[in-house]
């Protein structure tokens, strides 16, 4: 069981990042609204969630305009596809090993 444990990524250990991770793994791209809206969180506490997920080189920010409104959209990066689907396998493991 402990090797199994090592294996679980720190940064997934939060349910907010776990979502964002999730929502990432089925969608191209989303906006921080989007994200805002599927989390139902407050801007400051996603984007508190997001700069640790951007700091590890889990997603990709590109910013820009519609129009004059700045639009931030977020997507998983390669690196973060594999490390969340190590971190769910680890997960699997986990629950077959308690059976």
């Amino acid at each position: 069981m402990k090797n199994i444990i090592e294996n679980l990524n720190k940064i997934f250990d939060n349910r907010i990042r776990l979502g964002i991770m999730s929502a990432l793994m089925v969608n191209q791209d989303l906006s921080f609204n989007e994200l805002k809206e599927l989390m139902q969180v407050t801007d400051g506490n996603l984007a508190s969630h997001l700069k640790p997920l951007e700091e590890s080189g889990y997603l990709l920010v590109q910013k820009g305009f519609i129009g004059k409104k700045t639009n931030t959209t977020y997507s998983a990066t390669q690196l973060g596809v594999k490390a969340f689907k190590a971190h769910l396998t680890a997960l699997e493991e986990m629950i077959r090993s308690t059976r």
